[in-house]
């Protein structure tokens, strides 16, 4: 290892770029193998931040030797927040903070052949007025900020920043900020845009976000990637999602949604979407009218406890099911929630049977009837085993079974000795089974190989099919 050639180094320290503890390690290898991590590291060096800390190396140590490599030279990213952080260490006067903050910008903006990617939140101080501002920042690929944010400094950033390709804004305060609408108009390729709102207390306007989907409105034949929470319904959102027509991901709410709205959203290169549990028939009509390349549908893990006070439940999670099963061929990753009648599990065993690209799958049954008891959940879960063994597809390597799903002892045992060829990960948010017979024969099939992994963990990241095994 230690003698390949510095590209194909390169090459395979970009792998590792996200993997901190790795990189860190590659540094004291050799001379060669410090000289191909360094630039990766200091990319975006904000990343290693807290791992460094956990270590206990001071960022602000004070060295008299001349260092080994020019660092800031290989930096294509600023975070604000990290930034403060670091400044306000052993200083609590807000002038002396506004000094350093600087005389930092300064070292970057001189250092920096180009910066990427951008976090300005919580930013105090006015960093596109740098004479080399517009050099350093004119390639800006990725922002994130917040709407607390001075007006002044997003229209000194539309000024600089015309081909930002995806944006991320924390919505934080209850008023539009036009700053904000300014530097959406003025991109020319947005591909991506993520919107939060995260504020405490009541919008005046009706319409809050009328300026900023206006905005985004005019960019619909760039973006493809759209994720928006809004916590007030919106009316201006009706009519701006149908306009852009070329999202391949979409994570929303069609609550304020009615009928013909949803038949409005036609979205042919639809590969990604995350639905809500209150929207099932919009989300069924999505679906339908998508383009059959959708590979990723799931539920927002936080909204699984509701199912049961949702109206007509049982009839559009039927009629989702068969939605996904006749227009999602491509379906790789998948989020399902149904009850435990007869026609949902046959609903279900049809999928598993068309759906021959799943690897991954999140199965959620909703307890209708509180009267339900621990031996009818042993019984749904040992049909939703017997219908796994019958039909799952030979690509399905991931399994995260939620909540009310229990198996017996003898019933998990006779779908493991009928699951071969292909190790299994289990994902269980039930601490059942880490009784000791439990693990007695999960330990006896790991070893035979048919588990991969099998694991107890919280409800919530169950739930999320962006957590991995």
């Amino acid at each position: 290892m230690s003698k390949l050639n510095k590209d194909i180094l390169f090459l395979l320290f970009e792998e590792l770029q996200d993997d901190s503890k790795s990189l860190f390690s590659c540094l004291m290898v050799n001379r060669l193998w410090c000289e191909t991590v360094i630039p990766i590291l200091w990319r975006n060096p904000w990343n290693y931040h807290e791992f460094l800390t956990r270590l206990g190396i001071q960022l602000l140590s004070i060295s008299c030797q001349s260092l080994l490599f020019d660092y800031l030279s290989f930096c294509r990213s600023i975070n604000v927040n990290i930034i403060n952080s670091i400044i306000s260490i052993g200083s609590s006067s807000v002038d002396h903070r506004l000094f350093l903050q600087q005389e930092f910008y300064g070292l970057v903006m001189k250092k920096c052949s180009e910066l990427k990617y951008l976090d300005m939140r919580s930013l105090e101080y006015q960093i596109f007025y740098f004479p080399e501002a517009k050099l350093r920042f004119e390639s800006l690929y990725e922002l994130k900020c917040d709407t607390s944010i001075d007006i002044s400094y997003f229209y000194g950033l539309a000024r600089i920043c015309q081909h930002i390709q995806k944006l991320t804004i924390i919505n934080n305060i209850n008023k539009t900020n036009l700053g904000i609408v300014k530097l959406i108009e003025v991109q020319k390729n947005l591909k991506y845009f993520e919107w939060m709102d995260e504020f405490d207390g009541f919008i005046s306007k009706i319409d809050p976000y009328k300026e900023i989907l206006l905005a985004l409105e005019k960019k619909a034949d760039t973006i493809d990637h759209l994720e928006i929470y809004l916590d007030y319904l919106d009316r201006t959102l009706q009519k701006v999602l149908p306009k852009l027509h070329k999202l391949k991901s979409l994570i929303t709410s069609f609550e304020a949604f009615s009928e013909e709205q949803s038949k409005k959203c036609v979205y042919r290169d639809l590969e990604v979407f995350r639905v809500e549990y209150y929207c099932l028939k919009a989300n069924s009509i999505i679906i339908e009218n998508s383009g059959g390349h959708i590979k990723k549908i799931t539920i927002d893990p936080c909204e699984y406890y509701y199912y049961e006070y949702y109206k007509n439940f049982n009839e559009y999670s039927l009629i989702f099911i068969r939605k996904i099963y006749e227009n999602c061929p491509l379906i790789e990753y998948l989020s399902l929630v149904f009850s435990s009648s007869k026609q949902h599990f046959s609903e279900f065993e049809k999928l598993l049977k068309v759906c021959q690209n799943l690897k991954s799958l999140l199965l959620i049954i909703c307890i209708m009837d509180e009267l339900e008891t621990d031996e009818k959940n042993l019984e749904n879960g040992k049909e939703v085993l017997n219908t796994l063994i019958r039909s799952a597809p030979t690509n399905l390597k991931e399994i995260r079974f939620f909540d009310h799903i229990k198996f017996s002892l003898e019933a998990l045992e006779e779908f493991l000795e009928n699951w071969k060829g292909r190790p299994l990960s289990i994902l269980t948010s039930d601490p059942l089974y880490e009784g000791e017979n439990y693990v007695k024969l999960i330990n006896k099939y790991k070893n035979n190989g048919i588990i991969k992994s099998f694991r107890h963990e919280s409800s919530m990241n169950v739930g999320d099919m962006d957590f991995k095994i």
